[in-house]
């Protein structure tokens, strides 16, 4: 029988008010930026919903959240595939077990800003190995601070090389918590590699997938900092995805009221989009 204490509540509590404290005072202050109007010495003029108006008809705005879009994208039909491939291939057992999880964890362990700073040396035309190889040994007219398709190539295979380990450990984890009585059953049947992954570890593999989506789409969608170290949103604007858009306007161009507003439209975005993920791969299990 299952028995439940609610004096638990009491050693959580702290912590969910210090969360709620630490999420909602900045959540209210850009709440009251994207009202209001200021030109600094702390006066404040009402505006009411014009900041979200402007916004949404904004044609760089809907510029920017359309590569936002593509770039997140293109990060989940590469690194969701390719990070299952990996870790199927990956050992179950023996010494290269501990090896390859380590290998797989150590692009995740560079902070953000220290992947963007190596990316963009090793791919600079001049001085950069990738550049050289590219340009001078292969002969391939490579150069991602002139040509938009090379940066935007660039940034994805920068993105791929750093996350892909993430979707790899959490489907290796789902794949050893699989029985082995499973595995037994189907050689018995004569299941094919194929037939085993449809119907055996791809089901058994769906929460763990699922977070996996939810865990690349929010942070896919609002990164920042790679991609800004990397080409500044350039060459031009080609780069210049919606989190990168927001933090020119806001620091930039110091548009507070137009920045609070892009930023809260920005937060309904992921919400919406992340619930319609969760919902549509866990309407199943509620049958």
């Amino acid at each position: 029988m299952k028995t439940e204490n609610p004096k638990a509540w009491f050693f959580v509590l702290p912590v969910l008010l210090l969360v709620a404290f630490n999420a909602l005072v900045p959540i209210m202050t850009v709440v009251n930026y994207s009202v209001q109007e200021t030109f600094g010495n702390n006066v404040f003029f009402w505006q009411g919903l014009d900041w979200f108006e402007q916004i949404l008809r904004s044609d760089r705005f809907h510029a920017a959240l359309g590569r936002q879009f593509l770039f997140t994208f293109l990060i989940l039909i590469i690194e969701v595939p390719l990070g299952i491939i990996i870790a199927l291939s990956m050992p179950k057992k023996g010494f290269w077990v501990p090896v390859c999880l380590v290998l797989m964890a150590l692009p995740m362990l560079i902070p953000w800003n220290v992947v963007g700073a190596m990316w963009n040396i090793f791919t600079l035309p001049k001085i950069g190995l990738l550049g050289y190889l590219m340009n001078d040994v292969l002969g391939v007219n490579y150069d991602m601070t002139q040509d938009p398709l090379a940066a935007w190539i660039t940034i994805i295979v920068m993105d791929v090389w750093h996350w892909t380990s993430l979707v790899v450990l959490l489907t290796y984890a789902g794949l050893v918590s699989i029985p082995d009585a499973y595995y037994q059953a189907a050689k018995i049947d004569g299941a094919s590699p194929w037939k085993v992954f449809r119907f055996i570890q791809l089901p058994k593999l769906k929460t763990v997938l699922t977070i996996a989506i939810l865990l690349r789409f929010m942070d896919s969608f609002n990164i920042y900092t790679e991609p800004f170290v990397l080409t500044g949103g350039g060459p031009g604007n080609s780069t210049t995805l919606l989190s990168i858009d927001l933090v020119k306007i806001a620091l930039g161009q110091f548009d507070l009221g137009p920045a609070a507003a892009m930023s809260l439209i920005y937060f309904a975005i992921t919400l919406l989009v992340s619930w319609l993920f969760y919902t549509l791969m866990t309407k199943d299990d509620e049958k």
